[in-house]
């Protein structure tokens, strides 16, 4: 038992690659830019659903991050003769991310503020914006200045300088959220009355869609916060240097200006419509596959791991089953939310591990838990007499199992290993906060290029339907066969 436990988990770790050590050193190991340049890639965390800054467009056939700062990033790349790879996280995962290595920069329109400052150190201002109060266009005549925004509820993305903005409107109660595009799409269903946005956003997201009327708002700012920088972990200082003398560049040149041109021409593709689904049906169906993948290799392993657990769970050494219960309990007690993020972030500092990866093994961890409950249930519903009978015949306590005890017992959980795999396909969407591309991080980036709030909803909520319903009457197809044997 000891040495199939043992053997699965070596097992695991390896496929996953969690035993590749990461290249990845700490800024005091020698010099940050070295260690870029050795490594001959610069990756950039970014939350791309920030238009004209970052987004996502067709570039040659191929979907790529596009924007303002994604150009001030190539540049850098160049600069430092590297080559450029973007991770698409959540905004208010960028910071972590960094920390935690699983990004050497963050460039995302990223305000220094103070409060930044203490735990991250920033490059000189690359481009000075200011804040902007985006309302619905039916609303431009009654919200005029943000004395008439008093006492009413106003949103703002997580963890960013305009969600600290909103503590100047008198009395105003804040809805903070990770995603714009779900700001907006509240700010059109009347959920909140007004929305505090970086200014060339707000224009973007207005000129692109006539319910949304946006205009400069008055705000009391320091000058650090009224423009963008690259963040950087603390101790880089080559790496700032070197960024610092590419900006400078870019601000002799007067770059940026040629940036918002092209990232303007990209963002007026998407006016370009030949019919929503046959727009976007790419990005659907690279989810859904994704969303697939996760789900089928977590249903493996997360059946091999629980399995293994629910044997634990019932045997009568102490220690297997002190350690079987005790992860059980806690699994069970924790959001798989934080599994993930804890196992995506803490690897990076020690193992260079993708977040596709990270994904699958949370996932995986999470769902073996659960099912060694079913498991070991089902196991405990069989009659004790039926092992004391197939003993009784000269079988082995491993061949009792393995021909009698287990089939009975798998009639008896079926039904319940089910649910879980149905749950499993709704709940690694989960996984999209560390940036993996399936169904849900592919609605959000629908969502952000179309500037439709509702329909990419709806037809994702169809693909969930249509796959759950689909294993739903598969299970119950091999339900009804193992009912009649």
């Amino acid at each position: 038992m000891k040495k199939s436990v043992k053997g699965v988990l070596i097992f695991l770790l390896v496929l996953t690659g969690l035993f590749t050590p990461s290249d990845h050193v700490s800024a005091e190991d020698g010099s940050a830019l070295e260690r870029v340049q050795d490594e001959g890639v610069l990756v950039v965390g970014t939350s791309a659903d920030f238009p004209p800054f970052e987004f996502y467009a067709e570039v040659d056939g191929e979907r790529q991050v596009v924007g303002m700062d994604m150009m001030i990033a190539q540049k850098i790349a160049d600069d430092l003769g590297v080559e450029l790879e973007i991770k698409d996280i959540g905004f208010d995962s960028l910071l972590p991310a960094l920390e935690a290595r699983n990004v050497d920069v963050v460039i995302a329109g990223m305000t220094p503020t103070e409060k930044r400052r203490e735990s991250v150190d920033f490059s000189e201002i690359y481009f000075k914006t200011f804040q902007n109060i985006m309302i619905r266009t039916e609303d431009q005549e009654v919200y005029t200045s943000l004395e008439s925004l008093k006492g009413l509820r106003i949103g703002a993305q997580s963890s960013s300088l305009q969600e600290g903005l909103v503590d100047q409107i008198d009395d105003a109660e804040i809805m903070s959220l990770t995603n714009l595009s779900d700001l907006l799409l509240a700010l059109k269903t009347n959920r909140i009355e007004a929305i505090v946005m970086q200014g060339p956003n707000a224009e973007a997201h207005a000129g692109s869609d006539e319910d949304l009327f946006t205009f400069v708002g008055e705000f009391e700012m320091e000058d650090d916060d009224a423009g963008s920088a690259v963040a950087f972990r603390q101790g880089e200082d080559s790496l700032v240097e070197a960024v610092n003398q590419s900006l400078a560049e870019i601000e002799e040149q007067n770059l940026t200006e040629d940036y918002l041109v092209v990232a303007g021409e990209y963002m007026a593709q998407g006016d370009e419509e030949s019919g929503f689904v046959s727009d976007y049906w790419r990005y659907f169906w690279d989810g859904t596959k994704i969303t697939l993948l996760i789900s089928a290799v977590a249903v493996f392993f997360g059946l091999i791991l629980g399995a293994i657990l629910a044997l634990m769970r019932l045997s009568k050494r102490f220690l297997f089953r002190a350690l079987a219960t005790a992860y059980i309990e806690f699994v069970r007690g924790t959001p798989m939310l934080i599994q993930v993020m804890f196992i995506y972030f803490a690897s990076g500092m020690f193992f260079n591990l993708p977040a596709l990866t990270a994904g699958i093994i949370a996932v995986s961890l999470n769902s073996g838990a659960y099912i060694a409950e079913i498991i070991r249930s089902g196991l405990n519903s069989v009659n004790k007499g039926q092992e004391e009978a197939a003993r009784s015949l000269g079988m082995s306590k491993n061949d009792a199992l393995r021909h009698i005890i287990f089939p009975q017992a798998l009639k008896n959980i079926w039904p319940a290993l089910g649910n879980e795999f149905i749950t499993i396909i709704k709940e690694s969407s989960i996984v999209s906060v560390i940036g993996v591309g399936e169904l849900i991080f592919q609605t959000r980036v629908v969502r952000s290029i179309s500037f439709q709030g509702i329909l990419p909803l709806f037809i994702t909520m169809l693909i969930y339907f249509t796959l759950t319903f689909s294993l739903t009457k598969l299970l119950n197809y091999y339900e009804g066969r193992m009912n009649h044997d």
